[in-house]
């Protein structure tokens, strides 16, 4: 029941799903159109709920009809059984592009292709981490949420990121599916608000290093599209400078950053939308993003990620808006975890590790693990898809929408009744974050070239 695209658009796609023979495209230019008018479908809301930094093999080990390993090996040969290490965390593992390379262990052409997946203990480490860092799982009982949605709804096993590096491009492939060659870190700001003289490295088409450009890009988004079709948007997200704002990926979107939609669209603080939902509002088109203490990133000793993302699910289970919404959480990079299935080569930026991502609708299937190959631009193409979306880049061209693929969806089912999702621990303080709190930064001030 998706938008299929033909003729130029449809050539552009094949090539960009060539394997090792793909060619990467700049962004699709802005003026492109849909090829078709959007589908009927009961889905008229979709929440794209974004977490950090974990491999799918770190958080489902074990989970019933996924591909999970329980060891791996290091350049040596050497046969390493992961570990069970708390989702709390005081280290954090090295995620920029060196470490992708380093981690994938190739022996292509390009670096971080064919890889051998053994070559992760080469990976930069930060804080007292210890031994065979990367190559652990955290225990079901810390991360009941997440099992317990999977197994209500669908969990994906061939998701893998869309880009190669870390949180800063992989939050613009959450928007744009693209992210103007960028790699790794800006100097200071993630975003417009650091000026010309704010700058971020580039990768090659040959996965090289390119010259900087200022973090802050013209590339056409889903927010941009949206508009366009008067289709209703909203990102919730910390406030840049505050705790968890470099997570806000429209701040490095100039066509938003300086528009009216910077504040009439962009939300913070993030419990703003628990509130919203209970009033009765929400957007066609929603992101959120979380707060340090809310997400699942090391290094920031904290466990409060899967209660936050089940009182998200739950807000939207209990209101109005249940029977015509889709809910996909997924972690936005690998983090520096250790996970046994080598990534496609797509084009120069992608494609990462694999990661979780969770589908949650009254439509989605029950307890159904899906195969299909999915990317960070699935989400987008999902959304195109059903809104009649103009497509943005290669990413989402190429990338396979979860709507075509039937261990995921199926429309022609009632609507499921929401069954409250239980909290394995407490909110603890998360409800009383307003904001406030200095911004934390983990790793990208010593990671990468910034």
């Amino acid at each position: 029941m998706t938008i299929k695209r033909s003729g130029a658009l449809g050539a552009a796609l094949a090539l960009a799903g060539c394997g090792a023979a793909a060619v990467s495209s700049p962004a699709v230019p802005a003026t492109t159109s849909p090829t078709s008018a959007p589908v009927t479908t009961p889905i008229k809301h979709v929440v794209f709920v974004i977490q950090e930094n974990r491999s799918f093999n770190n958080l489902f080990l074990g989970f019933p009809g996924a591909t999970t390993q329980a060891y791996g090996y290091d350049a040596n040969g050497r046969k390493i059984r992961l570990h069970a290490a708390n989702l709390a965390t005081m280290y954090d593992i090295g995620h920029s592009a060196s470490d992708f390379f380093d981690a994938c262990h190739g022996d292509g052409k390009l670096p971080g292709t064919h890889c051998r997946m053994d070559g992760w203990n080469a990976e930069q480490l930060i804080g007292e981490a210890p031994k065979n860092a990367p190559f652990a799982y955290v225990p079901r009982n810390q991360i009941e949420p997440y099992w317990t949605m999977a197994r209500q709804y669908v969990l994906s096993d061939r998701t893998f990121a869309s880009n190669l590096d870390g949180s800063f491009v992989a939050h613009q492939y959450t928007v744009a599916a693209y992210a103007s060659h960028a790699v790794d870190y800006p100097l200071t700001q993630w975003g417009c608000e650091g000026g010309k003289s704010d700058t971020v490295l580039t990768l090659t088409m040959r996965r090289g290093t390119g010259p900087r450009i200022p973090a802050c890009f013209d590339n056409p988004t889903i927010a941009s599209e949206a508009d366009k079709a008067g289709v209703s948007w909203r990102f919730y997200a910390s406030a840049i400078g505050q705790d968890g704002g470099s997570w806000s990926s429209y701040q490095a979107v100039r066509t938003i950053f300086r528009s009216a939609a910077w504040t009439a669209d962009v939300i913070s603080p993030q419990t703003n939308f628990l509130r919203d939902v209970a009033h009765g509002k929400l957007a066609a088109v929603t992101w959120i993003a979380p707060t340090s203490s809310t997400s699942d990133h090391p290094g920031l000793y904290s466990s409060e990620g899967p209660a936050w993302v089940t009182s998200v699910v739950n807000a939207v289970g209990a209101s109005r808006f249940w029977k015509s919404t889709a809910v996909f959480i997924m972690w936005d990079d690998w983090g520096g975890f250790f996970d046994p299935v080598p990534p496609v080569y797509e084009d120069y930026d992608g494609l990462g590790f694999r990661v979780p991502l969770i589908v949650i609708s009254p439509y989605a299937k029950h307890g159904s693990v899906t195969h299909v190959q999915y990317e960070t631009a699935s989400v987008l193409r999902f959304i195109e898809d059903n809104f009649g979306l103009a497509p943005l880049a290669a990413s989402d061209l190429r990338a396979a929408d979860p709507a075509d693929d039937p261990a995921v969806f199926d429309y022609a089912q009632a609507p499921r009744p929401f069954k409250k999702l239980a909290d394995d621990k407490a909110l603890n303080d998360w409800k009383h974050l307003d904001g406030t709190l200095p911004e934390i930064h983990p790793h990208w001030s010593t990671l990468g070239d910034d």
